[in-house]
């Protein structure tokens, strides 16, 4: 046979095929108006910008949604929704053919395409999708994981994918088998099918067959499309979408800025308070849970749950009338809002919004790119800004960063007594400073991390780097204002600190705080700072590869690093503190369970550090349990917060061996000093 005229008969067996098309246009017209419902809802957010940049947010596309990227980071759901993703996708663009050929006259169903694509490849990629299905099924209803959100709408969707995957082979086979088709085995499944049906029935019996399924088949296709936009698998427009209109501004932990001239309330307690991308994100969510599963402080017990967040936030849409809301909103002077969010569930109760370290694992995790915790900060905003309710023991934290510029009510040091005998002149009696030591409040209030500041302070005197300090002139960055909500604070302490940055002629700054370096270094330019920011970390390493700091590995036992949220997932520096580990320490790194971008937070951000927890629910014992895990001597960390939650939580466990916690800077001036090259002060 010539493979050249290789083709099927297309509407074998089938009467009265233009029926097809008079049930299309329902079906297609219904499954519109779910969506146009859907995406008239998204319109009554508030407007953001999220179409710049065109090509970047293509390539997010490519990344996430037709490459599965992020999906596969859960290594058995990632396959099994990567097989029907893309089988799918392959027979749509199968049918898409079919309709090409025979609807529009283009003859591209022939030949060795027809052999290669639409019979092997596409027979192939179905029954992937198959297998996928099962072991959707398998995992929903054998396996049964925690974080999955278990609902008869979801059972019902699988059964009626895997029929449709399984008439269509029934369908392909009966034809092959009745028509002797010379091509079908370039159609594996379909040709099993085909024998193992002519084994059972007679010819006759298997065209009645084909055409009672082919309908049947055809119903349940177009029912499926109609009814798919009123379901969770909206989420096959809605996360495409969601995943090309994610902020492309790095890191995850930037907050988008209140405009307090014009803003009818500061923060969020109703759905059109949030902008259209935020109402996009409840549609894109397909309960996977993966944010739950990664939430620290849900996994000590904590009511946070980032996924019923969205869900619940999606409720509340779905039962919401937005578009009316918004038209008496523009008829109304009232600022109150429609329909309150925060206390109307369990999820979006003022406990659980406030149990939020800002970690951002619940961001970077999502497949979808569905914005949780910028939500969570949204309406803390609200709270604090408009209700002025918060929990009682970030109260003084608060009173005192109003009053002082810092956060530790009630501490006897001053901004410079860690610096005693250290002779560090401030920025402004500095001839062309190279940088400026940005100090931060953990590192200037907290005792144990003075010792810290200091150890970082002497390795910069013996590189010879020209620095000084703003001594008593620095304030908070206004990071943990921010996170807890008080949007008004962190901007009037940012703006203090830029006119100081400017009157000092401040071009580059460095600080051993990730929670700083974030906020420095990714929320001040939007306040018109012009500044370069290193991570100390980065600065150190930058000098030893410079050759201006020589190191050599000293024995510190057996060490593993405890990666900062705000320094690894936020903005993507893992392998620096690692890099200057090699150069510190004989040991290599022994990895804690959550490293890296996937690290498990130390239960300190997001204000935690100023929280009073209940002590069967600390997220640092957690975490320090974790870390006594590896028996490592040496726990390296790289932020104040994580060395402060660290080692209380490691204390917590007084019956077992004590690691040391040691910030990357002490490690690396304890090589230095043990080499008699400097004598610690």
């Amino acid at each position: 046979m010539n493979s050249d005229q290789a083709t099927r008969i297309v509407l074998w067996n089938i009467d009265h095929s233009w029926l097809m098309y008079v049930l299309l246009l329902p079906t297609l017209a219904i499954a519109a108006y779910g969506v146009w419902r859907r995406v008239n809802k998204w319109r009554q957010g508030q407007p953001v910008a999220r179409f710049d940049r065109p090509w970047q947010r293509c390539q997010r596309l490519i990344r996430f949604a037709l490459l599965q990227q992020l999906t596969w980071r859960d290594r058995f759901a990632g396959v099994f929704h990567a097989m029907l993703f893309w089988g799918f996708i392959t027979l749509t663009i199968a049918t898409t053919v079919v309709m090409l050929d025979h609807d529009f006259g283009i003859p591209i169903m022939h030949g060795r395409f027809y052999l290669y694509f639409q019979s092997l490849f596409v027979d192939v990629l179905g029954l992937l999708a198959i297998v996928g299905t099962l072991m959707a099924v398998a995992r929903r209803w054998i396996m049964r994981p925690k974080k999955l959100v278990y609902s008869n709408q979801a059972t019902w969707i699988l059964v009626v994918i895997a029929t449709i995957l399984v008439t269509g082979y029934l369908l392909e086979g009966w034809r092959i088998a009745v028509t002797q088709d010379p091509w079908g085995n370039w159609s594996p499944v379909g040709s099993l099918v085909a024998t193992a049906s002519m084994s059972m029935a007679s010819v006759e019996s298997l065209r009645i067959a084909h055409v009672v399924c082919w309908w049947f088949h055809l119903f349940l296709v177009f029912g499926f499309i109609a009814w798919a936009p009123y379901t969770k698998m909206m989420h096959l427009l809605s996360a495409p979408l969601n995943i090309y209109t994610g902020d492309l501004d790095l890191p995850i932990s930037s907050l988008k800025s209140i405009d307090f001239d014009n803003a009818p309330s500061f923060g969020i307690n109703s759905l059109e308070r949030f902008t259209w991308k935020d109402l996009l994100d409840l549609d894109a969510c397909t309960e996977c849970g993966r944010c739950t599963s990664v939430c620290p402080a849900n996994s000590v017990g904590k009511e946070l749950s980032p996924r019923d967040i969205i869900l619940d936030l999606q409720k509340l849409m779905n039962n919401t009338d937005l578009v009316s809301i918004a038209a008496q909103a523009n008829d109304s002077d009232e600022d109150e809002p429609a329909v309150p969010l925060i206390g109307t569930s369990e999820a979006l109760s003022r406990d659980a919004l406030w149990q939020c370290t800002t970690c951002a694992a619940c961001v970077d995790i999502c497949p979808v790119s569905i914005e949780q915790f910028p939500k969570i900060v949204d309406m803390r905003r609200f709270a604090v800004m408009e209700e002025a309710e918060f929990p009682d023991t970030l109260q003084d934290a608060v009173s005192s960063m109003e009053e002082r510029g810092h956060p530790f009510r009630g501490t006897q040091f001053s901004r410079i007594d860690w610096a005693a005998g250290l002779d560090i002149p401030e920025i402004n009696q500095v001839e062309s400073p190279e940088v400026l030591l940005w100090v931060g409040c953990s590192g200037a209030f907290v005792e144990r991390n003075q010792k810290v500041t200091r150890a970082f302070a002497q390795i910069l005197q013996h590189a010879g780097v020209s620095f000084g300090i703003l001594g008593r002139e620095e304030k908070c960055t206004g990071d943990l204002a921010r996170r807890i909500g008080n949007e008004f604070l962190f901007e009037q302490l940012a703006k203090e600190n830029i006119q100081l940055f400017e009157r000092n002629n401040v071009q580059t700054i460095v600080t051993a705080c990730p929670h700083c370096f974030s906020t420095l270094a990714n929320e001040y330019p939007k306040l018109g700072a012009n500044i370069d920011v290193y991570h100390h970390t980065t600065y150190l390493t930058k000098l030893i590869n410079q050759g201006r700091l020589a190191v050599e590995p000293q024995d510190f036992g057996q060490m593993t690093f405890h990666d900062p949220c705000y320094l690894a997932r936020h903005n993507g520096i893992t392998d620096q503190p690692r890099q200057l580990l090699k150069h510190a320490a004989t040991a290599p790194v022994i990895e804690v369970e959550g490293n890296r971008k996937n690290g498990f937070c130390c239960g300190g951000g997001g204000g935690m550090s100023f929280v009073e927890e209940t002590p069967d629910q600390r997220v640092n014992r957690k975490r320090a349990r974790q870390i006594l895990d590896t028996r490592a001597d040496t726990v390296a960390v790289a932020c104040p917060f994580c060395t402060t939650m660290l080692e209380d939580g490691i204390n917590s466990y007084a019956d077992e061996q004590q690691p040391d916690v040691k910030d990357v800077s002490e490690l690396i001036w304890e090589a230095i000093s043990r080499r008699g090259i400097a004598t610690t002060k």
